[in-house]
């Protein structure tokens, strides 16, 4: 950061130098006067550029606040960078500069199995974690000179959610320069620069290997930087965690550059923005185990509170708990939807805790294998009263919430089972209740849209859950998996993603509609 020559920290400063200057120059001032004005004009000097005030002038951290933490906060960098990661769910790391071993395992440790963590080194000296974790694996080591090693993923296309850069090394700012310019951080991805505060040190002091010149440098480049937004945290000689700053609508672009919603986002969010569900409320019937389970997981880490729907209370109580332990607003309710008293109680009671209801996921549902001449009435009315009658009376005491509010998403499991014949079992009554299901999914998706409300369905192919590994379905097993395309079972996590996006306001203007998710079964 620059002073103009009569800012008030360059007039005090040399005022300071002259008053130092005159008292030296005289043999009547005290020796003490003189060597009071001396430190105060160093500290001055020192003050004018230094990383610790720049901060301050923007809101962050100065010297003082990082002298009252020294002793009593005990985190450490690599804490830092093991909350980011957590945080940020980043799976590709940069770490420009030397890493110690301990550090580079506690980073890798934290990655998904397919993350990538690249380390620059002078020496290939954490080599032998390969070996010696089962995380060396999400490790490689580049070793050369950095400058060259970024150059190269530069001209590689490649991006990293995170990278890591010493303030106090040669090239530091270059190597900056380098990573933005050419795009090397992906949109939601941090720099973290470290050693920021690192001082220059005077009076009597020396700064032979320029490393507090290195880290000031370093600062006054991120600071005269207006693409990014930055935070500095008093630890380990501070770390500034960098990131771009979103676009506004009064950035100054090139002509060509068309400013719409594709741009900018539809009303300023971006598509990952668009399929968040904070502050929704969702249910889940038959969310006390397999897809069900799967499908309040997902609503749940995408923001909605869940309340898990199940005919047994122990099976919903325990996937409540699961959310419960991750962070996740949640509520077990015991119901059979096959009894209308049950439905309107279900849905009663999550207005009154909750408010209302913006996603209905209908997912509970029952299958009895017999062959069409064996087929009884009770079998046949008991598997049309769960998966038919039961979830027609649930899209009805829920849209009826929803057409009040003027907005909700209903969300049907249907199954593979509503387009072809599955063999070699026989499952006539479930395959016509699950036809049945998506032509009332795309009845109710006409009716409603025009008032706000959305109906869709989900059609899995064969979900791998223990059932089919029972004695009885086990020897089918191969004959599935000679029908499928894709050549395994479906498994829950399959099914996640389109739950969430019909879910979302990304799927908005999708209604009736019959997503099929069977690996290609179908199609053959």
């Amino acid at each position: 950061m620059q002073h103009t020559a009569d800012s008030p920290m360059e007039l005090l400063a040399g005022y300071l130098s002259k008053a130092t200057d005159v008292c030296k120059s005289g043999h009547d001032f005290p020796a003490e006067l003189i060597t009071c004005l001396q430190k105060a004009s160093d500290i001055v000097a020192e003050m004018k550029l230094s990383p610790e005030k720049i901060m301050e002038k923007e809101g962050h951290v100065c010297k003082n606040t990082l002298d009252e933490f020294s002793g009593e906060v005990k985190t450490t960098g690599i804490d830092v960078y093991k909350m980011l990661l957590h945080m940020t769910g980043a799976q590709n790391i940069l770490h420009l500069h030397n890493c110690s071993s301990d550090d580079a395992l506690a980073l890798a440790e934290l990655l998904p199995e397919d993350g990538k963590l690249v380390l620059c080194a002078s020496e290939p000296y954490v080599q032998k974690l390969h070996e010696n974790s089962s995380h060396g694996k999400k490790m490689q080591v580049k070793v050369g000179i950095t400058a060259d090693i970024v150059k190269k993923f530069a001209a590689s296309g490649e991006q990293f959610d995170m990278i890591f850069i010493d303030a106090t090394e040669r090239n530091q700012i270059s190597d900056y320069n380098l990573i933005m310019s050419c795009n090397m951080l992906k949109m939601n991805g941090v720099i973290c620069v470290r050693s920021i505060l690192v001082r220059e040190r005077r009076s009597g002091g020396s700064d032979a290997d320029g490393k507090g010149c290195a880290a000031r440098q370093m600062a006054e480049m991120i600071h005269s930087d207006h693409g990014v937004e930055q935070v500095v945290l008093p630890v380990d000689c501070g770390i500034s965690i960098v990131r771009r700053k979103h676009f506004s609508v009064a950035v100054d672009m090139k002509e060509g550059v068309v400013k719409d919603d594709v741009f900018w986002g539809l009303n300023g969010r971006g598509i990952l923005d668009r399929l968040r569900l904070d502050g929704k409320v969702a249910y889940v019937t038959g969310g006390g185990q397999g897809i069900g389970r799967a499908f309040a997981h997902a609503l749940g880490e995408a923001g909605a509170k869940v309340a898990i729907i199940d005919l047994v209370l122990e099976k919903a109580e325990a996937v409540a708990f699961e959310l419960h332990v991750k962070g996740i607003k949640s509520v077990a309710m015991a119901a059979d939807i096959s009894k209308e008293e049950d439905v309107k109680r279900v849905v009663d009671t999550i207005v009154a805790n909750w408010g209302r209801i913006d996603i209905a996921c209908n997912n509970a549902g029952i299958n009895m294998n017999s062959a069409s001449e064996d087929t009884t009435l009770d079998e046949w009315d008991r598997t049309f009263n769960v998966n038919l009658r039961g979830l027609f009376m649930c899209c009805q005491a829920a849209g009826r919430v929803m057409l009040n509010q003027g907005y909700g998403k209903i969300i049907n499991t249907a199954s593979m089972a509503s387009l072809i014949v599955p063999h070699p079992q026989k499952q006539l009554a479930y395959n016509t209740s699950k036809a049945g299901v998506v032509k009332l999914t795309q009845t109710l998706g006409t009716e409603w849209i025009g008032r706000g409300v959305r109906v869709n369905c989900i059609s899995p192919g064969i979900v791998d859950t223990p059932l089919i590994h029972s004695d009885v379905l086990k020897p089918l097993v191969q004959r599935w998996l000679d029908d499928i395309p894709a050549g395994r079972l479906a498994q829950v996590t399959d099914l996640q993603a389109a739950v969430v996006f019909m879910a979302s306001e990304a799927s908005d203007y999708m209604t009736g509609h019959n997503l099929v998710i069977e690996g290609g079964q179908s199609l053959w």
